[in-house]
């Protein structure tokens, strides 16, 4: 595993830690092998600012570009037991034809001091188009629940704007009001006249195969927040991406265990309603979970890709200072993946009559 060094002035580092919902970058130096780059420094995250082990978000300023990236994340994934559910996640999306950001676990060090095991992903931004050779375009971070596609809230309160739960990443404000619109489309049209404008919009098989995806990792937050859009500039629809996909195969955001069946193969966003609501969509739907369940979600084909992963990261959990567990504990939780994907391939399965 790769080594990160981190080295930083104490003073910013207090400064960090006095306010922990502080989004003002500090000055740092970044060290990978022999290279040094200048870095900001910030923590990331909601729940996790909370915890003893903190996430980063790493801007690079000299040289601008690290590996095309100007911009990563490392997460400490400190709520999952297995530290792999957020990789393995965007891995099966990435397999399975959904645009997602690339990831690898790496091992922290703050100014000498082992801050254990990291994941770091890609930021996704204009950077990540071109390392991808993707067409440019605006980029829109769901940024929490209100991302619902709806003129509601979760808890069901008119929204004071259309663009409640979401912030530009790259693009201009134009580039919302597009946004703004659609959502004011999908919750206003017929039916008969979402069906014909819809796809002018939307990459509806996209759309699909995320969607397929948030159900088949069972992500319950997955539908009205951890995700982007990406509004291709070449055919002027919107795609979808996910991201922070640790509440999953089997866990929710907190570690805890999720039943197989909590999430419904239907999902329950205002923009997935309709979708499915429409024949062929419908139709399309089940052909892409169908194939997914056949040939990706199963255990034929992630048993070995999750010991995998969970053989690399063996070695190093007694070097994690926040890791309180042993190599046999963190082996035990293979089985946990393993009986998630079993049992949640024959709910959705059983549950494709009902669609």
């Amino acid at each position: 595993m790769i080594k990160y060094e981190i080295f930083i002035n104490p003073k910013w580092l207090q400064k960090l830690e006095d306010d922990i919902w502080e989004d003002e970058q500090v000055p740092a130096i970044l060290k990978i092998g022999k290279n040094r780059y200048k870095i900001w420094l910030k923590y990331r995250g909601n729940v996790i600012r909370k915890k003893k082990k903190k996430s980063y978000n790493i801007i690079f300023q000299n040289p601008y570009l690290f590996d095309g990236a100007h911009e990563i994340h490392l997460n400490a994934e400190y709520d999952d037991i297995s530290l792999s559910r957020n990789k393995l996640s965007l891995d099966f999306f990435d397999r399975i034809g959904v645009i997602s950001p690339h990831s690898k676990h790496v091992l922290l060090y703050m100014n000498g001091f082992c801050k254990g095991i990291y994941l770091e992903l890609e930021s996704f931004d204009q950077h990540l188009l071109k390392k991808r050779n993707l067409a440019d375009g605006p980029i829109i971070y769901a940024t929490n629940y209100f991302a619902n596609f709806s003129l509601l809230s979760p808890e069901n309160e008119l929204k004071t704007s259309l663009d409640e739960g979401y912030t530009i990443k790259y693009g201009e404000e134009k580039d919302l009001t597009l946004l703004e619109n659609f959502i004011e489309m999908i919750n206003t049209c017929s039916n008969k006249e979402f069906a014909k404008e819809v796809s002018k919009i939307l990459d509806i098989e996209k759309y699909l195969r995320w969607l397929a995806g948030v159900v088949c990792t069972q992500n319950f937050d997955g539908f009205i927040h951890n995700y982007a859009l990406y509004r291709n500039s070449e055919t002027n629809l919107f795609e979808i991406t996910p991201w922070d996909y640790d509440g999953t195969w089997g866990r929710d955001l907190h570690g805890r265990k999720l039943e197989y069946d909590f999430v419904p193969i239907s999902g329950y966003n205002t923009l997935t309603g309709r979708l499915l609501h429409i024949n062929p969509f419908r139709t399309k739907y089940k052909e892409i979970l169908s194939s997914i369940l056949e040939n990706d979600f199963n255990l034929e084909t992630l048993e070995p890709i999750i010991e995998k992963q969970l053989e690399t990261l063996k070695p190093f959990i007694r070097i994690d200072p926040y890791i309180k567990m042993n190599e046999e504990h963190f082996e035990k939780e293979k089985n946990v993946f393993l009986r998630f994907i079993k049992k949640r391939n024959n709910y959705l399965k059983k549950e494709m009559a009902s669609l």
